[in-house]
Parts: C-alpha cells; sequence; structure tokens
C-alpha cells in the first residue's frame, strides 16, 4: 500500500486485466520457490512508524502535507490521515552492534521530525491511539491527498454493498458506532516490524511470529482509550478489524476470510501459501497497471498484498542486485511510549524469533493455532493479565509467562544472533522492566486517567513530556 496509483475510479476491463496479471505473477512466483530463487541474506530487520501531527492542545492537526513539505525526508511519508505520517528506517543485519544502531538511526529521525513540527506550531506524538481523536475528525475531508487512499475507501465500500461500517467495542466500556467510510482506520498507529528471512526457515518464521504475538501485543499494549471510552489494552486490534471489515470472495463482505485477520492457520511448506490465499480469495480492491520494466517484479502481487492485512504479514521485495527476498511483517505492536520502548521491542521480537527458529521441533507443532489465536485476542483485550497457553500446553497468566519463560528465550536468541552483551542487556531488561512492574503505555494511560481524571488533552500533554524526555515507560511517573 506504499505504492501510489494516479487514478481512483476503474472500469471492469482493468478489474479483469488486473485479476489476469495477479495470476501470472502468482505463477510465477510459485516457480520462484519451486526453483529456491530468493536471496540467502536473511536475519536482516527495518521497521515503520507510524505517528500523530497534534496542535498545541494535543488534538490531531490534519497538515501533514505542509509538514512533509517542510521536513523534506524521504524516509518519513503519508499515512491515510492528513494527521498521521510514516517514519522509516534502514534494513540493518541483526548482529553486532545492530540494536544500537537502530535507536541511534531513529532516534536522530525522531529529533529531525520534532524540529520541523516545533517549527510549524506543531507536536509529534507516538501513541497507538491519540486520547484527543473525536470521531467527527474522522472524515473523508481528514485522508490524504493521495489516489490510492480515495480508491481504497470507494472500493470497500463498494464491496460492502454502501453498508455503513459498524464498530462494536466491549471492553471495560462498550463502544458502538457506524462510520460511513474506511477512516477509521486511521485512527490507529503502529510500530511495524520487518524481519528478513531465508527461504528455508520462512514458513517457521512467519508460524514463530503468529504464536509471539500474545506475548508481543501485551507487554507493547498503548492504545486503551478511543472517544473517550476505556476499552481494550490494545484497542488498535478491533478497531482496524472492523475499521475495513470486507471479506473473501466467496462470502462477499461478510466471507470467512477477513482482510484484517489474525489469518486463517499456519503455513504448512511454505509463504507461497499466503500469496495463492490472497489471489484464491479476496477480490481485487486496487487494480493498477503496471508496464515495461516494472512488470519484472510482480508489482501487482505485491500491490494486492498490501490491501491484506494480516496481523503477521508476509512480503516479497528485492535486494540491490534484483534477487527476490521474503519477509516477515510484525503488524501489532502499536506506536510508542518512547524509542527505548520500540527498539526493546524490536529487539525482543527479533531474539524470540531467533530461538525459536533454533529449536529441534517447530514451535507451530507445540501450539495449535486456534491456541495462539485466543492467546492474542486476549491478551490484546487484557494485556499482561491475559490468561495464556504456551508452547507445550503450559498454562499461566501473561505477565508471569513472559518473565519467566520469554525473557530468557530472548536473552538466548540475542546471543545466538551475536549480539552486543551490552545491547541484550540493556534492551530485554528494558522489557523485563515493564513487564515486572506491570507499566506498559496503556497501564500508566489508565493510571494517569485513574488519578486526573478522563482529561484527554491533559493525558496527552502529561504523555508527550514524558515521551520527550526518551526514559522507557515504566519508569515514568503519573
Amino acid at each position: 500500500m506504499g505504492q501510489e496509483i494516479d487514478h481512483s475510479r476503474f472500469s471492469e476491463a482493468e478489474f479483469a486485466a488486473f485479476g489476469e496479471r495477479l495470476r501470472t505473477e502468482t505463477a510465477r512466483l510459485g516457480q520462484w520457490f519451486e526453483e529456491e530463487a530468493f536471496s540467502v541474506r536473511d536475519e536482516v530487520g527495518g521497521s515503520e512508524l507510524e505517528v500523530w501531527l497534534t496542535d498545541e492542545g494535543g488534538r490531531p492537526a490534519p497538515v501533514n502535507e505542509r509538514y512533509l513539505q517542510h521536513l523534506d525526508d524521504p524516509l518519513v511519508v503519508p499515512e491515510l490521515a492528513r494527521f498521521n505520517v510514516e517514519i522509516n528506517t534502514r534494513p540493518r543485519p541483526l548482529h553486532g552492534d545492530a540494536l544500537s544502531l537502530m535507536d541511534q538511526e531513529l532516534r536522530a529521525t525522531w529529533a529531525r521530525c520534532q524540529a520541523a513540527a516545533r517549527d510549524m506550531g506543531l507536536h509529534l506524538v507516538m501513541i497507538g491511539i491519540l486520547p484527543t481523536l473525536e470521531e467527527g475528525q474522522l472524515t473523508p475531508a481528514s485522508m490524504s491527498g493521495m489516489e490510492r487512499y480515495r480508491a481504497l475507501n470507494e472500493q470497500v465500500l463498494a464491496q460492502r454493498g454502501g453498508r455503513p461500517l459498524q464498530l462494536d467495542i466491549l471492553g471495560q466500556d462498550h463502544l458502538k458506532a457506524e462510520h460511513l467510510d474506511v477512516m477509521l482506520e486511521s485512527a490507529t498507529t503502529s510500530f511495524q516490524i520487518h524481519l528478513k528471512v531465508s527461504q528455508r526457515q520462512a514458513a517457521r518464521a512467519y508460524n514463530a511470529a503468529i504464536i509471539l504475538s500474545a506475548p508481543m501485543v501485551a507487554l507493547s499494549a498503548n492504545s486503551p482509550f478511543l472517544f473517550g471510552r476505556d476499552l481494550w489494552d490494545e484497542t488498535r486490534i478491533p478497531l482496524f478489524e472492523q475499521a475495513v471489515e470486507v471479506g473473501g470472495i466467496r462470502g462477499a463482505a461478510f466471507g470467512p476470510l477477513k482482510r484484517v485477520s489474525f489469518g486463517s492457520g499456519y503455513v504448512r511448506e511454505s509463504l507461497f501459501e499466503c500469496f495463492e490465499e490472497n489471489a484464491q480469495h479476496f477480490p481485487v480492491l486496487l487494480p493498477m497497471l503496471f508496464e515495461g520494466e516494472e512488470a519484472a517484479s510482480l508489482p501487482h502481487l505485491r500491490l494486492h498484498n498490501g490491501t491484506i492485512w494480516r496481523w503477521n504479514r508476509p512480503l516479497l521485495g528485492f535486494d540491490d542486485d534484483g534477487t527476490p527476498h521474503l519477509r516477515i511483517e510484525h503488524r501489532v505492536v502499536p506506536a510508542g511510549p518512547t524509542v527505548a520502548d520500540m527498539v526493546a521491542n524490536a529487539a525482543f521480537f527479533f531474539g524470540l524469533m531467533k530461538a525459536l527458529l533454533s529449536r529441534e521441533t517447530p514451535a507451530e507443532l507445540l501450539l495449535p493455532f486456534e491456541k495462539a489465536r485466543d492467546n492474542f485476542y486476549r491478551a490484546a483485550r487484557l494485556g499482561l493479565e491475559a490468561q495464556a497457553e504456551w508452547l507445550g500446553g503450559h498454562k499461566g497468566r501473561m505477565q508471569s509467562l513472559i518473565l519467566d519463560d520469554l525473557v530468557p528465550l530472548a536473552r538466548r536468541g540475542l546471543e545466538l544472533l551475536e549480539m552486543d552483551a551490552a545491547d541484550i542487556g540493556r534492551w530485554v531488561g528494558t522489557v523485563a522492566g515493564r513487564v515486572a512492574n506491570g507499566c506498559t503505555g496503556a497501564a500508566w494511560q489508565r493510571a494517569w486517567v485513574a488519578r486526573h481524571g478522563p482529561d484527554w488533552p491533559g493525558l496527552v500533554a502529561a504523555y508527550r513530556e514524558r515521551q520527550d524526555a526518551g526514559r522507557p515507560v515504566h519508569e515514568w511517573d503519573i
């Protein structure tokens, strides 16, 4: 979905032509899998960070076009709403001082972005859902001026037959609402972690990322409030799923396979199964046709994949020399609360992935997909208090599971990656400290409101002050 398109209205002929090219490119991708044509340069990590532009009062500021012109940084690009932007990082081989370099790069980019915002009398906030956001601000007037977003909105509504999108989230409070466009999606901002994997490890890596989604969303939760309601620890999860609720081909808008979902199951043999599912079960949303040299990079397949938002999404990319490669995009982690927290989250994920992939028995053989899925939604709703089942049937509270089982596992994985010892201690220690005292971003926000009341601008101001200081969230006062 990072690709721009040049128009938003499409003919039946364009849909037919795109469908034919998608089938051809899917078959070509299948040949690449058979030929083992993918890059062996694996264990490379990167990230994308979605953030909010706010005014002095902590309210969304829909000015990303002017802001991006002023910033003039190719690594920072528009998002769906005019009050969001996305910050990209450069991929790095995961060894040695990679985590320190990731931290330094993201801090430097964040500092430049903040300085540009201050020049305009604005602030940047990295948080899963901005507490000052009002439902009335989520309209097409707040949509970024890019054709792909207009087209996405039109096609989602068309596939729903014009039916409004229904929002129904039961948490500590109950929120029900009806919306006539996809702008609800823009209320969710995330820190997406990318991991480049070899073809040999790709299937196991994808399944491991699915299994790790529950503890990762629990330890990183930062989105408890939406439209003044206290909902899930990570309300982004149900909000995004309901904001673009269209299903697969056979069931139209209400089919069993949803475009935003935990997925339909583990892969059995290869990641090609996901791309086959894309082509066979999901209608085309954006039938933009590509010609010339660009067609060699399977652009129709990649654009279609970009309109299917599994919480763990397989990606096809290319090395600098043109060799195709495979990545896992881990999408469950919210933005914020600080750069330190996000680098720690990425480090923890990289370490856990390496550790699980180094085990002789594949993790998916020790935890059925249905258990991993149930763990995920309980963790998104209840955070560290959620009950979970881990590999081999071990059950317990998520907080204890992370501290007793996953902290040593992540440390071991980072050691296998030959990360610097000081970095391992720092970043794993940050996660362990956060989990031990139960102070995720969601917990801090709720504690602040419990003490000061539902003063949403005050909450954003207090959050931003501590975020700017840079100390991880478990060291914040209220």
